[in-house]
């Protein structure tokens, strides 16, 4: 489906609408006054582990996805982080569930959000580089939703994730919101060299209300992806913590977790909120220089690896369960599609953190297999560069160890105890020679990985000229 007929779905008349509710809702001091106090006013019920499981029994279960790009998971209160960037967020994650050690498969948005998806490792869903496009062959949990009668929608404002690169599969809306004009529009750092991206979250917002109120009333899978924190982009409610390139980066988290704010606010209006599943993740984060650059989409250290997930129910956990069990990306999918009792992904490489969560919930150590806590992130250094060869670069996780590995370049692998150096500053790879060769196999072996489930075609699509300026708005080095 095109934009433009997605557009068309939600109609026309009410974007009017939107514009005056825009105006109405930043006439007075912002979004960012709109946070839960969830002991307060939290309209749903107490539940326990039970009505987690019970879950797949209900028919009239919505699932609500909500991604926010480039969020690094120790920038969030509930994850340990001082500065009170996401009020909203750390009520969200207060009476669910959080997964405190969770690893995301790469640190570019294409790559990262194929294995998400499709519950594949990178090396397997084959989008490696900028031309590479998710096979049509590929199952996706748009279209498990849509076959089990969920009218699907996706609202997205990254162009890695457009139609055209495959992501669109299964949802019968898939669009890039329009951009409101609107007084009290929020603040971009001036410097920041992407600032041509159109529009901003609010915009994402207001489609998403529109969407509830016009297909509420139905079982709905809604996708909002969200870009702000990737722009750096706040609003003055929201400018809280200074303006170098770390506090702007905070300010934006603060500013998104107030449209999330009153997003969850509209959800309680309009009575969806008890029969809504929650969840919430991120594709990647962003560095600020622990290993000598900013940003992101270059490699696979911690800081642009290691995100948040969160999983909300129509009911309060009392106390939020915490999953110290290590987690990946490609697990989300394999777990959320088992919470709500729907067929599962086929020969995916994540899997269901179903019983981790039992055992969190029921304060169980839970069973042990050889490769629980394994977790592999990786990215081609050359993924923009079409004139280049491939350059993979990999992140094995075990245990307390983390392997940096590139494999044209084996001399150069790295190795961090993670428990003593959690931001990866001493490579320690003379003093532990055998933990480092054998996480080396484990890497070349990743790197070998077998075939995903469609075969080894890898379709591929020419990028034209003003989708690689849209796409260097997003301060990517495309060439």
């Amino acid at each position: 489906m095109s934009e433009s007929e997605g557009q068309d779905k939600l109609g026309r008349r009410p974007f009017a609408l939107l514009a005056a509710l825009a105006a109405l809702v930043l006439i007075t001091a912002g979004l960012v006054r709109l946070a839960i106090d969830a002991s307060d006013r939290d309209p749903r019920p107490r539940g326990t582990l039970e009505d987690v499981l019970a879950l797949r029994e209900r028919s009239d279960l919505n699932v609500l996805f909500i991604l926010v790009d480039t969020l690094r998971a120790d920038r969030l209160g509930v994850y340990g982080y001082e500065r009170d960037t996401s009020p909203n967020l750390d009520a969200l994650a207060a009476t669910g569930i959080r997964f405190a050690d969770q690893i995301s498969q790469s640190s570019w948005t294409k790559c990262s959000m194929a294995s998400l998806w499709t519950g594949l490792y990178p090396t397997r869903t084959r989008v490696l580089r900028s031309y590479d496009v998710v096979s049509p062959e590929a199952r996706m949990p748009a279209e498990i939703f849509q076959e089990a009668g969920f009218r699907t929608a996706g609202i997205w404002r990254n162009g890695w994730i457009a139609p055209n690169f495959g992501f669109s599969q299964g949802f019968e809306i898939y669009l890039s919101p329009r951009s409101q004009r609107r007084q009290g529009k929020r603040l971009v750092r001036l410097e920041n060299p992407n600032v041509t991206l159109d529009g901003d979250d609010a915009d994402l917002l207001y489609s998403a209300l529109e969407f509830l109120r016009a297909h509420g009333h139905e079982r709905w899978f809604l996708y909002l992806h969200m870009m702000d924190v990737h722009q750096y982009a706040y609003s003055e409610d929201t400018a809280l913590f200074g303006t170098s390139y770390s506090d702007s980066y905070d300010n934006s988290i603060r500013w998104v977790d107030s449209v999330l704010g009153h997003l969850f606010r509209g959800l309680e209006e309009r009575g969806l909120r008890e029969n809504t599943l929650i969840v919430f993740g991120s594709d990647h984060g962003e560095a600020f220089g622990e290993h000598g650059g900013e940003g992101h989409a270059r490699n696979v250290y911690g800081e642009v690896t290691e995100t948040p997930l969160i999983v909300s129910f129509p009911f309060r956990l009392d106390p939020g369960i915490v999953v110290e069990t290590r987690s990946e990306n490609v697990d989300l999918w394999p777990t959320v599609l088992e919470l709500v009792g729907l067929p599962g992904l086929p020969d995916a490489d994540g899997r269901s953190m179903l019983p981790e969560i039992i055992a969190a919930a029921r304060g169980e150590t839970p069973a042990q297999g050889e490769d629980d806590g394994l977790a592999f992130a990786s990215i081609d250094q050359a993924w923009g560069r079409t004139q280049e060869g491939p350059r993979p670069m990999v992140a094995v996780n075990e245990g307390r160890w983390r392997l940096m590995f590139r494999a044209g370049a084996p001399e150069r692998t790295e190795l961090y105890d993670k428990s003593a150096d959690p931001r990866e500053q001493r490579n320690v790879v003379r003093e532990q020679s055998e933990v480092t060769e054998r996480l080396k196999e484990r890497a070349v072996g990743y790197i070998e990985s077998p075939l995903p489930p469609w075969g080894e075609d890898t379709p591929s699509v020419e990028i034209d000229e003003m989708q690689l300026n849209q796409l260097r708005a997003l301060g990517y080095g495309v060439r």
